[in-house]
This record gives structure tokens, C-alpha cells and sequence, in this order.
């Protein structure tokens, strides 16, 4: 560190550094370093939002430079999430049951149809917001969900569906309660809780759209009103008795 012409002393002498100055010369430092055997380009949890930000996947952390990420990086959190996403990939692994024969499709385990299922490493969860919509005739209400995939295929759209309380292994069942899920490679599976109301699946009313260029996924739902669940709950008026 270059001590000369520092405030208070002699041409030729050496100062004594503040400790804000030693602070940031140490982060320098530790950035030289990690940038010596670091790449962020290559970091698959290493991603630079619309804001001129840097966010860490994994850890779901935001940066506003790429010295602290790289000093993140190197921290207890950081290196604990590593191992345990790495303990958990080994477990899974180990886990795959070779040679087996699924009995419900005959088809071996891990097959689904005439797709075999990929092990890609996740890089977190996608952004996401959530808006209350409302039908202006119908009066219907219903949400709109917006999902961020920045680093998603273009020609690999993100699935979605509803299922109900008693199908996922997450929470407790609660019949007050289904699920929307969404999944897109190499993202995290997310999942919202909406109410278990009836969904309806008429015409324009429920709608999901992939923009490429944008690398947003748009789901609508919209609900049936009290008055059609409670027609559609009827067997007599259903079936038009």
C-alpha cells in the first residue's frame, strides 16, 4: 500500500492509514485475489439485473458491485448454500433407482414417455409479481402473474399447472387451498398459493403467454362467481333436471 504524500507526513515518510483506507484497500485486495480464480461470466448463481445490480442465485442476495459479490462468494453463506445444494445433488443422485421398471407406465424409472428426465443444475428462483384482475362485464375476479426468466431458453416455453392441496408434499393439506405451479429450465420449480375456487376455463378466460424477447411468462386465472360454483355444485341443475 503506497503510504507517500498521505496528510500529516514528511515527503518520504509513511502515514498511518486510516481504517476506512485499510478497509478498502483489503476489498481490493480480496477482489485481485478472487478474480484470479474466479470468472463471474462463468458463475452460474452470478447474474446482472436491468438496474446495473449483481444477485447472487443461490444465496438470493443483491450486489451493487462486483467486488462485494466476488467477497460474498467467499463468505460462510455463500459457501454453506454450496454445500448443501451439492449434498443434496448427491443424495439424488445415489438415489435413482437404475434398472427399474416404473409399474404404472412400464417404462424404466426416471422415463417419462419418450422424454428421459435431464439433471440440470438450478440456478434459483425467478422474479415474479402478482396482480388482482377483475372482468369488467362479468365482474369476475382473478389473478395475473408475471414471471422473469432472463437466462431460459427462448424456444423452451415454461410449463404451469393447478393442483390441488392434497397432491403436493410441501405443506399440510389445507382444502382452503390449491397450487399454481410454473417450471422453466435452469429455474427453481415456484409455486402460489390461491384459493381452492373453482377456476374458469371458458374462452379467453385463462390464458398463459411466453414472450420470447422479454423472457416473460404471463398466466392469467380468472374464478368462478359464488352464483356458477354454487350451479356447477348442484347435480340436479348441472345436468339440467
Amino acid at each position: 500500500m503506497d503510504y507517500q504524500n498521505r496528510a500529516g507526513s514528511k515527503f518520504g515518510g509513511g502515514g498511518v492509514a486510516s481504517k476506512s483506507a485499510s478497509n478498502a484497500d483489503r476489498r481490493e485486495r480480496l477482489r485481485m485475489l478472487a478474480l484470479e480464480t474466479i470468472n463471474p461470466e462463468k458463475d452460474p448463481y452470478f447474474f446482472k439485473n436491468h438496474v446495473g445490480s449483481f444477485e447472487c442465485r443461490l444465496c438470493l442476495t443483491v450486489h451493487q458491485n462486483d467486488g462485494s459479490y466476488l467477497a460474498h462468494t467467499q463468505g460462510k453463506k455463500h459457501q454453506t448454500n454450496l454445500a448443501r445444494r451439492a449434498a443434496r445433488e448427491q443424495k439424488e443422485g445415489r438415489g435413482s433407482r437404475a434398472g427399474e421398471v416404473d409399474p404404472a407406465t412400464g417404462l424404466p424409472v426416471g422415463v417419462v414417455g419418450s422424454h428421459q428426465r435431464r439433471a440440470a443444475v438450478k440456478i434459483g428462483r425467478p422474479g415474479y409479481k402478482v396482480m388482482k384482475v377483475r372482468d369488467p362485464v362479468t365482474r369476475q375476479e382473478g389473478l395475473l402473474f408475471q414471471l422473469q426468466f432472463p437466462d431460459a431458453p427462448p424456444d423452451d416455453a415454461p410449463r404451469w399447472q393447478v393442483m390441488n392441496a392434497f397432491t403436493q408434499r410441501v405443506e399440510e393439506p389445507d382444502r382452503a387451498f390449491q397450487y399454481l405451479l410454473v417450471a422453466a429450465e435452469p429455474y427453481e420449480t415456484v409455486g402460489f398459493k390461491i384459493p381452492a375456487r373453482e377456476l374458469d376455463r371458458r374462452g379467453e378466460k385463462q390464458f398463459s403467454f411466453w414472450d420470447v424477447d422479454a423472457r416473460e411468462f404471463w398466466v392469467q386465472i380468472m374464478f368462478m362467481t359464488e352464483r356458477e360454483e354454487r350451479f356447477n355444485a348442484a347435480p340436479g341443475l348441472a345436468a339440467g333436471k
